[in-house]
């Protein structure tokens, strides 16, 4: 046969696969998820998340130590409250004594070179377990706002580099710029959770963190998993509300809404690979039905190749070692 195009060739050795690779991942790109909790000497697995642990802030510091000598140098914190810490309107989330302010603080001593990205939503510190305040079984969105101010300017204070409202309030990201520069924080960056969709695939999140909502669902703030031209509004607010990251969260159902916010917008886009996405890799692997480190490569590639310039992902620890 006479064929000029054999694509075969360029797959004939390691060496020429490597070579022509389109995509490739990095240390850098990705972000890990830590779950705090109260307590002292406390690392307390997750069961929907094998591998994955909540850590009092003492035996925290060991677990940073050892991903900065794998190569991670940025944290997402999310904390485990008890019940008595929360209510209606997460006063605890800006109390400077709390747990999570006092750990952005001391990470941030003790590892002066890592870059600490932060939760600004009401859901770990709501008695109603929601996003937002709620008023008659209603979310309302303009006085959750102010919250979400108050909670953003008190973790730029402890020393965060990185503000992720996950909320999904409309005119969050204007807002919470406006009182970090007020507040002299114009270097802190928003991360801004632009398409949250209400996703099946938070369920092991909400058990480590206890943060399931109280009644209802989130379905009148997270957006609805059968869109995308809406991803771009919710985009494009953000993008004009001064985001400095766009981020599509979940990612492996969304690989198309990432691939648009990445064609659309002249800014980083992060990905959040979640908790049930982790889960069910791992499901998968345990019961021997699919080779867990190919797959989580393979999806981590994935996210990569459809436009996210970051990943947030529990896999972070595991995928630093093989790279």
């Amino acid at each position: 046969m006479n064929l000029i195009r054999r694509p075969r060739r360029n797959r004939q050795s390691a060496v020429i696969r490597d070579m022509v690779q389109e995509t490739r991942l990095s240390v850098t790109d990705f972000i890990l998820p830590v779950f705090i909790t109260e307590g002292k000497n406390v690392r307390s697995e997750v069961s929907s998340m094998p591998g994955i642990y909540r850590f009092s802030l003492d035996l925290l510091l060991n677990e940073i130590q050892e991903c900065v000598d794998l190569g991670i140098k940025t944290f997402d914190l999310f904390p485990n409250l008890s019940e008595s810490k929360k209510d209606k309107y997460a006063t605890e989330s800006y109390n400077p004594d709390g747990l999570y302010l006092q750990t952005i603080q001391t990470i941030k001593n003790r590892f002066p070179d890592v870059a600490i990205m932060t939760d600004v939503a009401m859901d770990p510190y709501s008695s109603d377990g929601h996003d937002g305040i709620v008023e008659n079984g209603k979310i309302l969105n303009d006085p959750t706002l102010e919250v979400l101010g108050k909670m953003a300017l008190a973790q730029a204070q402890a020393g965060a580099d990185i503000v992720g409202p996950s909320d999904m309030m409309d005119g969050r990201v204007g807002y919470i710029r406006q009182v970090l520069d007020e507040g002299g924080f114009h270097e802190v960056a928003i991360m801004s959770y632009a398409a949250k969709y209400a996703s099946a695939f938070y369920g092991p999140f909400r058990d480590a963190l206890n943060s399931a909502p109280k009644f209802g669902d989130k379905k009148t703030y997270q957006m609805n998993p059968a869109n995308s031209r809406e991803a771009l509004i919710e985009a494009q607010l953000d993008f004009e509300e001064g985001a400095d990251f766009l981020m599509v969260k979940p990612a492996l159902a969304y690989l198309d809404i990432i691939k648009l916010l990445n064609d659309n917008f002249h800014l980083p886009i992060a990905a959040y690979n979640v908790s049930g996405e982790y889960a069910m890799i791992k499901a998968a692997a345990q019961n021997g039905w699919l080779d867990g480190e190919r797959a989580m490569m393979e999806s981590l590639m994935a996210i990569k190749r459809a436009g996210a310039n970051v990943i947030l992902t529990y896999f972070a620890k595991e995928a630093a070692r093989l790279l």
